[in-house]
């Protein structure tokens, strides 16, 4: 059971776990680049697990809001995404994911997803399975056609109650009125400090509770449900795909390693090594939109 103990652990970066883990498998060679390999590596695998990262989404305009060019006015989203600041100041919390939302609606899938989504319903039709694991909050997976999505960090287009916990669906533009207009990114704009009453509600005639957006906070836990899901994706899948993640936050960071551990192959698409490179069988080095949809193409021992 690779995910037995991760629910305790919050999301973070990489740090010391208490979790009880299976001894990782040390690779003694460099990740091989070599596409002819993986694609015939790619031609047997019956069952995908694809995990994608912030990367991905980074090659339709998305800000990735890490490293130095990773502000929000003038916080991180360490800052900002995290219980106490909601609780402290919902207003700014608000405003950061109002801008956030704007942003997403604006963008689209890009050839990375658009290869994902595609190899998906080709393999579907084989008798085939690929299960994308995401770490990114987005919908465009979604969008470019992806059925089976297990978002381990939540949605941006969906809200929680903090009073009653009910779950919903909303790509309201903008989600209440009090935030049009607002949520700039510019580092000399004012606060809006919009009051609690006026910022999202739950729409059930019994509660009107402040939302806030369905997303897993730094120092929260992850949802042991979808958990549950990965962790049966990641224990009988024959092939893993790590595409556009640095591997640095916590718990997503320990999956592909794990799946490794077991002798499956694991292959990164990333613009740079990781610090797990070393531990994969391929490394294919680039933008996402170029190197997966080479990876993923039909292959020619495919009937269908």
């Amino acid at each position: 059971m690779i995910l037995r103990n991760l629910v305790s652990i919050g999301l973070g970066p990489r740090v010391s776990s208490p979790v009880t883990r299976r001894p990782l498998v040390e690779m003694t060679r460099s990740a091989s680049s070599d596409m002819s390999e993986f694609r015939k590596v790619f031609s047997k695998a019956r069952h995908i697990a694809i995990i994608t990262g912030a990367g991905v989404s980074a090659e339709s305009g998305v800000p990735t809001f890490r490293g130095a060019a990773g502000y929000w006015r003038k916080w991180q989203s360490q800052d900002i995404a995290t219980p106490e600041a909601f609780f402290r100041n919902p207003s700014l919390v608000w405003e950061f994911y109002h801008y956030r939302r704007e942003v997403m609606l604006s963008k689209g899938p890009n050839a990375a997803h658009l290869a994902i989504a595609e190899c998906e319903a080709r393999l579907r039709k084989q008798g085939r399975s690929v299960v994308v694991i995401t770490q990114v909050i987005d919908d465009l997976h979604r969008q470019a056609g992806s059925r089976h999505v297990l978002k381990i960090h939540g949605s941006l287009f969906e809200t929680r109650c903090v009073s009653c916990g009910h779950v919903a669906v909303n790509q309201g533009s903008p989600i209440c009125a009090a935030l049009e207009g607002k949520g700039s990114p510019d580092p000399d704009t004012s606060d809006a400090k919009i009051p609690p009453e006026e910022l999202p509600r739950c729409e059930k005639s019994d509660c009107h509770g402040l939302l806030r957006p369905n997303v897993t906070w730094f120092g929260e836990t992850l949802d042991s449900h979808v958990l549950t899901k990965v962790e049966t994706v990641l224990d009988t899948c024959d092939l893993c795909l790590v595409v556009g993640t640095s591997s640095i936050v916590y718990p997503a960071a320990m999956f592909a390693p794990q799946v490794a551990s077991r002798g499956v192959p694991v292959a990164e698409f990333n613009i740079e090594t990781t610090s797990e490179t070393t531990r994969f069988t391929y490394h294919f080095q680039g933008p996402c939109g170029a190197t997966l949809p080479l990876a993923l193409a039909r292959h020619e021992s495919e009937v269908v």
